[in-house]
């Protein structure tokens, strides 16, 4: 039984609430399926309403400027705006409500476009009904909003780059050009990243050494940046502002005083594939990664070196350098950095297509990557930039191309990996420059030439007499004496079958997220899309930002992009954490979690689900503080409090089940109460909407910062309340945006599922599913799923459970 001094359920207004509501027509977007104006005419009846309007555009200044209107003309207190989703304008509106005089925590919104209009576009009397639900349900929470005062925190005025590459570099020099300490951590021996593996860049064709290697040797002397390289990230702590991050540094076993002279290397005797080169040179143990390197420090492989764990093998770089470089003596080192910000550029893997046996890489020496192309011709390669043959070093007279290796494909990556068309365009181009008389075909699916100048590369290189066929071949042969290949597939323009004998093969292979992006994601608390890439905020409104306050995202760690686009976004990236850190000062929102001392035990309940370990039990009084500045908001320890102690500001109790009272006021038994996570559930229901994905109008989504948030009081009562179903729904296990406050969810399903057997109640009325933000089809297919089981839940079954959980929750509930 809960604590009789809980407080169950209120409608109870606020002092005096004098609500406004403004609903937007949004053009067509929700006027095309949502009767605007009966839901506007509905809201005036609702209690506390003093102000009703429709608006074509509520977001635009002139609608702005009717809600500062109306706020001072009818001295409103509260204001609620139907229209999109808050993850998108909540923001606009609060800062409109601020500029008029009113505290910005008491405005609410109603998301009657993605949770309703777009995906109800075939049933508008429904999709109407479901919007006046949602803002009944919207002004009963808004009737129990209290102004909120937001704290202030200091900004530790620098910031940590997770990835040396072209991206990261850039950040790194944009924030230490504006004044602040950057700690730029690269796993490998050097900074650089793929660019610097390319030959040229596209669409002008520059040499790319030639503009990175600058880059590179400022990022190495400038006097803000601290270059780690050998390191990794191992753990951080704190929140934005304050971030303390542990990293790992590995010995290079050569000291800084390295002249990169290169006499150690002659005379070592361990050989291994150049990974610089794509394995199609060899290094020795002791090896500087390519002529450009930064830091320009020879580095010991001590896998490979045949001194091991303090036993001296061999001396032989040791004799050899006159400088007295190497030293075995160094330890791995754990460095403690305190920062502000932090910027994610760690790059991409690009696609191994040996799993793809239909193409013989890997079997047939003459098929390559066009990484392996872009070594081999490049003048610092293995060939000294001559085209050759790997099998037989012999210049080939006809060179295929075959696109989309690794992506678009359900068997391997769904998506477009976005420089493989131009890529191979360009590769096209060097050939055509350097040995005319090479016949070369590309094979395509579609070529993608979107940018500026790409559209002209692409005819240049059909000028130059590059010839485009439409169809990958299905398979290629070896002959196995001049060890050509032959290509099989059919022509998708003309409709017939080719069969063309090459001398080698390139395959143009997609980019992926990289191997070990799992292990920083959950370092870090960052979400990611179904390709696997870190997932921004907003695609358009914050396409840097990162849902972690204070983190931000660089380069192809965010998605597949080139150059151009990766160097563009680490300037937005660099110029976001230089806004937080140049103000000095962050703002925390005013979601965090208050301790009521009169009413707390000092069970520690609370202390041991804290995912920020930000409560801790004071010695003195024996009961629970919450450390605000470090509070994320995600309400678990709310949820968990079994005395009601705990308050979330801004997501209290009461105006939770005032949401639920609201929602099912009405013919309960057709309801789906939806809890769903701000950062993923509810994204991804947001997403559905974006996408236009229809599901049945059933469900009525209360929004909460975590699933973590969802006590099993709030599901008891929905279902006293007679609501059909109960839906519980956050982020996948390992992608909490509170770390791991989703597990205490599947703990408390878990333990409702089992009452509910007890009870002799269908535990299949209570859903829990993960739902990530880009997973519109998935939120869809669940809301499809309980909506059709919930036209088999039986009168007596929604009768017996009412009574059940009534008697469960004592006389206030079933008032």
């Amino acid at each position: 039984m809960p604590p009789k001094h809980r407080k169950i359920a209120t409608t109870t207004p606020g002092k005096d609430p004098r609500i406004g509501v403004f609903v937007c027509h949004c053009g067509l977007n929700i006027g095309g399926t949502v009767d605007v104006d009966k839901v506007a005419e509905y809201a005036a009846s609702l209690p506390g309403v003093v102000f009703s309007a429709a608006n074509l555009y509520t977001c635009s200044q002139p609608g702005q400027e009717e809600i500062k209107k109306a706020i001072v003309e009818q001295g409103l207190n509260r204001v609620v705006v139907a229209s999109c989703s808050p993850r998108l304008h909540e923001p606009t509106f609060r800062k409109a409500c601020a500029e008029a005089g009113l505290n910005p925590y008491l405005f609410e919104m109603a998301n009657i476009r993605e949770h309703c209009s777009w995906v109800h576009l075939h049933d508008p009397e429904a999709a109407t009904m479901k919007a006046m639900d949602l803002v009944g349900m919207a002004v009963a929470r808004a009737r129990l909003l209290e102004p909120q005062k937001e704290i202030t925190v200091p900004v530790t005025k620098s910031a940590l780059v997770i990835g040396g590459g072209v991206a990261g570099i850039q950040a790194s020099l944009d924030l230490a050009d504006s004044g602040f300490k950057v700690y730029l951590v690269e796993r490998s021996a050097s900074i650089g990243g793929h660019m610097a593996q390319i030959d040229k860049t596209f669409p002008t064709m520059d040499c790319s050494i030639c503009i990175l290697a600058p880059k590179m040797a400022e990022a190495g002397r400038h006097p803000n940046i601290e270059l780690l390289t050998m390191s990794e990230v191992e753990h951080v702590d704190g929140y934005v502002g304050n971030f303390t991050v542990k990293v790992r540094k590995r010995p290079r076993f050569v000291s800084d005083e390295c002249t990169a002279c290169g006499d150690c290397t002659h005379d070592c005797p361990q050989i291994a594939p150049d990974e610089f080169n794509a394995g199609l040179s060899t290094r020795k143990a002791i090896y500087i990664p390519f002529a450009q390197a930064v830091p320009s420090t020879y580095v010991i492989d001590l896998d490979l070196c045949l001194n091991k764990e303090g036993i001296m093998a061999c001396d032989k770089c040791l004799q050899a350098c006159k400088a007295r470089c190497i030293q075995f003596s160094q330890k791995e080192e754990t460095l403690q950095l305190q920062v502000g910000t932090i910027i994610v550029a760690t790059g991409v893997d690009v696609y191994d297509p040996t799993s793809l046996t239909e193409y013989g890489y890997r079997r047939f020496p003459n098929v390559i990557t066009s990484l392996e192309f872009e070594r081999l011709i490049n003048a610092g390669g293995p060939s000294q930039g001559n085209l050759i043959r790997p099998y037989d070093q012999t210049v080939p007279k006809k060179v295929a191309f075959l696109q989309c290796i690794g992506s678009r494909s359900t068997r391997s990556n769904k998506y477009c990996s976005n420089i493989c068309c131009m890529n191979t365009i360009k590769d096209s181009l060097l050939i055509k420059e350097h040995w005319p008389e090479t016949e070369i075909k590309v094979f395509y699916i579609d070529i993608r030439a979107f940018g500026k100048g790409f559209e002209d590369l692409y005819r240049r290189s059909r000028r130059e007499g590059v010839e485009f066929i439409r169809g990958i071949p299905g398979e290629i042969i070896e002959d196995p004496e001049t060890r050509d290949l032959i290509l099989i597939g059919e022509n998708m323009l003309l409709g017939e079958w080719y069969k063309y004998q090459v001398d080698m093969v390139i395959l143009s292979v997609g980019i992926e997220p990289r191997h070990d992006s799992r292990r920083l994601q959950q370092i870090l608390n960052l979400s990611t899309g179904q390709d696997g890439f870190y997932l921004e905020a907003h695609p358009k409104l914050r396409p840097v930002d990162t849902a972690s306050s204070g983190i931000f995202l660089a380069g192809c760690a965010e998605g597949p992009k080139d150059v151009k686009d990766s160097v563009t976004q680490a300037s937005a990236a660099a110029a976001r954490a230089g806004i937080l850190m140049s103000r000095g000062e962050v703002t925390i929102e005013a979601i965090t979690a208050r301790v009521d001392p009169e009413i707390c035990t000092g069970c520690g309940m609370c202390i041991k689900v804290c995912p920020y370990h930000s409560i801790y039990k004071d010695e003195e009084t024996g009961v629970a503080r919450v450390v605000e500045a470090s509070c994320a908001g995600c309400g678990t320890c709310a949820a968990e409090c079994q005395f009601g102690a705990i308050k979330m500001l801004h997501f209290s109790d009461e105006q939770i089940y005032a949401q639920i009272d609201s929602a099912t006021d009405n013919e309960p038994e057709k309801k789906i109460v939806s809890f769903c996570c701000n950062w993923c559930s509810y994204a991804g229901a947001d997403f559905a909407g974006v996408s236009r994905i229809q599901y049945p109008p059933s469900a009525r989504i209360i929004r909460t910062m975590c699933s973590g948030r969802v006590s099993p009081g709030f599901v008891r009562y929905a279902f006293a309340r007679g609501a059909g179903a109960v839906l519980v729904s956050g982020c996948h296990p390992a992608d909490c945006h509170y770390i791991n406050a989703n597990m205490q969810t599947e703990k408390r399903i878990r333990r409702i599922h089992k009452e509910m057997r007890r009870n002799g109640l269908n535990p299949e009325r209570l859903q829990l599913a993960w739902v990530s933000a880009a997973e519109g089809q998935r939120f869809a297919s669940i809301m499809e799923k309980m909506a059709d089981f919930l036209k088999r839940v039986s009168p007596e079954e929604i009768r017996k459970t009412k009574e059940v959980y009534r008697k469960y929750l004592g006389e206030e509930a079933a008032q």
